[in-house]
């Protein structure tokens, strides 16, 4: 059932749009325009938003084993899902020139993997260790603080959209691996198959997972990608997905199957068509990034 939502919401750098997936008891903020799909339902009830900083001093804690490792605390509860809208306005305009019809197609792609450079930028941005120490600059001693190199970092586009997206991820993060997965959708059922699949046997302990693709749309796809990498050893906890769009029925699937999971996208659009793609979306992000 589609709800009017009276839009109170301000945004305050540096903060997060942060939607929490949580009880369906709880009443919806209101932020979202209503939801709405022919292929499933998503309750805005189960919606909550929250406003966080997205970075805070007073929070910071040290851990010395031979270096000082530095995180971030949690601000909010492990065990639920939990959707994060960047209010950069660079992403608004990547998004906007993703869903013109008009873009060409090296534009298309050029603005998708500048949204994925945004979004990998804010999700990990309390989520790499670092190694602090000292180092002689021309002029002196100075107190440094570099990501950890020994802390695994995997990257998995899923093909082929995935591939813009993802395609500047290794000008974010200076130690990371790429590793492909490859899905396709039969057009009739929705269902996802897998083509091909570069995921490693076992994922290194205490990796940190970025899966990317770019539509977040019946949420068939990115369910069978997270299946399959947590087979390799992962949590939930352990995995951020990235999008450039997301849609309710995708998000509802990700929240009752992966408590706990982090979703990063530019943008959550109110409804989902017969055929699968998201309206307004920006088309199949496929087939304009490629030309095909």
């Amino acid at each position: 059932m589609a709800s009017r939502i009276n839009p109170h919401f301000q945004q305050h750098a540096p903060c997060f749009a942060l939607l929490q997936l949580q009880n369906p008891n709880t009443l919806l903020p209101s932020i979202l325009p209503p939801f709405s799909s022919s292929s499933s339902s998503f309750p805005p009830s189960s919606l909550t938003i929250h406003k966080m900083s997205c970075y805070s001093p007073s929070r910071r804690s040290f851990v010395t084993v031979n270096a000082h490792m530095t995180t971030e605390e949690k601000p909010v509860s492990q065990n639920r899902m939990l959707v994060y809208v960047p209010p950069h306005p660079l992403i608004k305009h990547w998004v906007s020139v993703l869903r013109n019809e008009q873009t060409p197609c090296p534009i298309f792609r050029n603005a998708m993997a500048e949204l994925g450079r945004l979004l990998l930028y804010e999700a990990s941005r309390d989520w790499l260790p670092t190694v602090s120490g000292e180092i002689q600059s021309p002029m002196g001693v100075a107190s440094v603080e570099f990501i950890d190199p020994r802390e695994p970092v995997a990257v998995i586009p899923i093909l082929r959209a995935g591939l813009a997206l993802a395609e500047h991820a290794s000008s974010i993060l200076p130690a990371m691996k790429t590793y492909h997965l490859g899905l396709s959708r039969d057009e009739e059922t929705l269902q996802p198959t897998v083509y091909l699949n570069k995921l490693p046997d076992k994922f290194p302990e205490g990796s940190r997972v970025f899966v990317v693709d770019p539509m977040l749309a019946t949420g068939g796809t990115i369910v069978t990608a997270i299946e399959h990498v947590k087979k390799r050893g992962v949590t939930n906890q352990q995995i951020k997905v990235i999008s450039a769009v997301a849609a309710p029925p995708a998000l509802q699937k990700l929240s009752d199957k992966f408590p706990g999971l982090h979703v990063y996208t530019g943008i959550i659009d109110p409804t989902v068509n017969e055929k699968g793609f998201i309206i307004p979306g920006l088309g199949d992000a496929g087939d304009r990034s490629f030309g095909t």
